[in-house]
Parts: C-alpha cells; sequence; structure tokens
C-alpha cells in the first residue's frame, strides 16, 4: 500500500491559495497571514478583498482587512444599544452620553475618506445605524467613486437634504438610493431629487415622517417693564 500523498499549503499555487483565503473571515485570514511570508503576500493581494462587511465600529480599526481598487461592495451595519445613543440629538445628549458617542464619532467619517482614496471602483455602499457619519464625507464618496451604482443608508441621523442634492450633482451612475430612517431628510428633499433624477430607484421609508432634529427655541421676549421710579 502506498503512503497518501501529502503537500503543504504553500506548495499551491497563487490561484488556488486566492481560492483557499476566500472561503476565510477576515480574523482566520490575518491569523493565517502571519505563518510565513507567502501567505501574507496573498493576504495583501487587492484581488481577495472585493467586498467587506462590518457589523460594528471597533472592527473598522483592526488591520485583518485591506482596502484596495478591487473592492466593489463595502457595509457597515452596527446594530447595538449605543446606536440608539448615537441618534438621539445632540442637544438632547447627557454628558454621559456624549462621553460615549466621543469615543467612535469620528470612526466611520475617517474609514469612508480612505475608502475615498483607495477604492475608486466601488460599486455599493451600505451603511447601517451610523449615526455619525455626515453629508460632507457622503458628497466626498459620490464625487471620489463615480462607479458607485447603490447607496444604501438607514437610520444615519446625521444625513440630510445635503446628501440628497449630492446624489444630484455627483451620483451620476447611482441606480438604487434607499434613506430609510433618516429623520432630517425631508418630503421636499425627496421630491426635488425625484425630479432631477426621475429613474433613481429610491427608497425613504419612514424618514420624511419622522421628526427632525431641532434645537430649542429661546423664549420670545417679553413687552420690559419700566424701571421703578
Amino acid at each position: 500500500v502506498w503512503p497518501p500523498l501529502t503537500m503543504h499549503i504553500t506548495q499551491l499555487n497563487r490561484e488556488c491559495l486566492l481560492h483557499l483565503f476566500s472561503f476565510l473571515d477576515k480574523d482566520s485570514r490575518k491569523n493565517l497571514a502571519r505563518t510565513c511570508s507567502q501567505l501574507h503576500d496573498v493576504f495583501e493581494d487587492p484581488a481577495l478583498w472585493p467586498l467587506l462587511h462590518f457589523r460594528s465600529l471597533t472592527e473598522l480599526k483592526k488591520d485583518n482587512f485591506l482596502l484596495g481598487p478591487a473592492l466593489r461592495s463595502l457595509s457597515i451595519c452596527w446594530h447595538s444599544s449605543r446606536v440608539q445613543v448615537c441618534s438621539i440629538e445632540d442637544w438632547l445628549k447627557s454628558a454621559f452620553q456624549r462621553s460615549i458617542c466621543s469615543r467612535h464619532e469620528s470612526l466611520v467619517n475617517d474609514f469612508l475618506l480612505q475608502v475615498c482614496d483607495r477604492c475608486p471602483n466601488l460599486a455599493s455602499v451600505t451603511l447601517s445605524g451610523c449615526g455619525h457619519v455626515t453629508d460632507d464625507c457622503l458628497a466626498r464618496l459620490l464625487r471620489c467613486c463615480p462607479r458607485l451604482r447603490a447607496l444604501r443608508l438607514e437610520n444615519c441621523a446625521r444625513v440630510t437634504n445635503r446628501t440628497l442634492t449630492a446624489v444630484a450633482a455627483h451620483g451620476r451612475a447611482l441606480q438604487t438610493l434607499h434613506v430609510d430612517f433618516c429623520r432630517n431628510v425631508s418630503a421636499a428633499g425627496l421630491l426635488r431629487l425625484r425630479a432631477a433624477c426621475p429613474r433613481l430607484a429610491l427608497r425613504a421609508e419612514h424618514s420624511a415622517a419622522m421628526l427632525p432634529d431641532q434645537a430649542p427655541r429661546a423664549p420670545a421676549a417679553g413687552p420690559r417693564k419700566p424701571p421703578p421710579r
């Protein structure tokens, strides 16, 4: 009886290694890449990273992924009790709530700015529960990723009509836009976008029906009483 043939993983060609890596999650890919320089080179091959999905903001700070021109689909879906805190209007937050938000307030925006610089071929972006992502950041994303076809936003409290204006101006390839539960998007803004981009598949569940952020108004000053004589 002949002994079974064995093969070390490093004897596989590059195509097979990329296929093998594609079945692993981000942490497993990073751990395997630490074992030798050949596998580390495979980990850093942009072709391995056409899709990235993050389930928490802390994952954005890890070094277990690569941003590159091969990235086509990006999703950041944060479902946590902290999302509710971040969605509270700023003027209503307590000092404790503001301290919680300060720990990750710029994480998504800073990450998306890196995406703008490194991933020009991005075709799909989904952001859910990203309460601190701003209109300016999304406008830059639309300018830097001209092939973007789908932008799905859900419960992004700081998204306003300015993002809709940026879509009309820069989203030439955009086919699908969702702004669900984005309370600072108005019905008037949605109507203007529909008129400007009639072929755009636009969805805005509950957005225009929600109460927008509005700081309390100062009480009107009453008539002054004459000074006592």
